[in-house]
């Protein structure tokens, strides 16, 4: 045996016994960071490990930083689902009747103010039809007098307010979207956006002068659809000024306005991109006007359900987390399916306290 061998023989052993030695460190740091983790509370989908067994530990590392950035700034609570309008295209439809008790929904907002809650928007089904209004009214008014938010708005099809509502409650709020799809009242009569035969215009205009009466910053909100997409807005927006006019382009959610559980069918509503583009080139002079494509929309809103569960719209449906009232705030909301970047990418945090506005009431 040379000593030329030997000397192979001797280097080849020391390699091995490195490689097996760097191996074992890497298992054994690998367990303790999976264990670590565990016990801070990373589990679940966010602990996946590879084909070999071990734990992705930059892929774990990615994932629960993402998640444990979000905060929950600006959040649409749909607290109810029932309405009195049977709009074609609605993608939050009366599929239950509950409400929660007044008193869980104020600790579910407590809940979301100590997670970095700023702004909250109240929307339906319609807001104003449970106990008459005053249930919203009561939470709008907590919001800011307990909660001391920045920002607390609406959304409702303004048929079931009255000015009494205002003189209570309005002092509370920052903001009252009323959703209105055109000025044509046939064509609102063929969306659904009405009750019966009543003008939804005349209670447009109404709403109008008591947001200016009452000192809460006006906003309109209009879905564009087959029906009114050649409709030409200018005028109508111009007249009514609001602070912000929200413009959608038609979605369609399967199980609420698609599929075979929905309770509605809005295929026949839905336009194309360039359809809805043409509607914006041709109000492009309409500054407060605000766009929303199907992209935009689909997954940059935080969305909590009549239960208080943030839903997950990336799918194309609905998917719910579990509720904020039984596992809290930041749990729930890593299932949100909320995308941050796209949030900010379509405008969605603005001046949005009606004393920054500076408005000339």
């Amino acid at each position: 045996m040379t000593d030329s061998w030997r000397l192979a023989m001797s280097f080849s052993t020391q390699v091995v016994f490195v490689k097996m030695s760097l191996q074992l460190c890497i298992s054994n740091i690998q367990h303790i960071f999976a264990t670590v983790l565990a016990w801070i509370g990373v589990r679940g989908p966010q602990v996946r490990l590879t084909s070999t067994g071990k734990v992705n530990l930059v892929k774990v590392l990615e994932n629960n930083i993402s998640q444990t950035a979000t905060t929950p700034s600006s959040v649409n609570y749909h607290f109810t689902r029932q309405c009195n309008y049977k709009c074609g295209f609605c993608f939050h439809t009366a599929k239950t009747s509950f409400v929660l008790p007044i008193e869980e929904a104020k600790r579910g907002l407590q809940l979301l103010k100590q997670s970095g809650l700023e702004k909250m928007n109240f929307s339906g089904g319609e807001p104003f039809l449970q106990d008459r209004g005053d249930f919203l009214g009561k939470l709008v008014q907590y919001c800011k007098q307990d909660l001391h938010l920045p920002s607390v708005s609406i959304v409702s099809n303004g048929s079931l307010i009255r000015e009494r509502w205002f003189q209570k409650y309005g002092q509370y709020l920052d903001i009252l979207a009323i959703s209105c799809d055109s000025f044509d009242e046939d064509t609102n009569q063929t969306i659904g956006r009405a009750q019966g035969r009543k003008s939804h215009l005349d209670n447009l205009i109404k709403v109008r002068e008591w947001c200016r009466d009452y000192k809460v910053a006006f906003k309109i909100n209009s879905v564009i659809n087959t029906f009114n997409v050649n409709e030409d807005m200018r005028e109508n927006i111009s007249e009514l000024n609001p602070v912000r006019w929200k413009v959608f382009q038609c979605l369609l959610i399967d199980g609420e306005n698609a599929g075979e559980n929905s309770l509605r069918e809005a295929e026949r509503f839905v336009i194309s991109d360039q359809q809805f583009q043409d509607f914006l080139d041709r109000h492009s002079t309409i500054s407060c006007l605000v766009p929303e494509s199907n992209q935009k929309m689909r997954d940059s809103y935080l969305i909590l359900d009549e239960y208080m569960r943030f839903l997950d719209c990336r799918e194309g449906r609905k998917d719910p987390s579990k509720s904020i009232l039984d596992v809290g705030v930041e749990e729930a909301i890593q299932f949100s399916g909320f995308d941050e970047k796209m949030f900010l990418k379509r405008g969605g945090k603005y001046v949005w306290s009606k004393a920054d506005m500076r408005l000339e009431w």
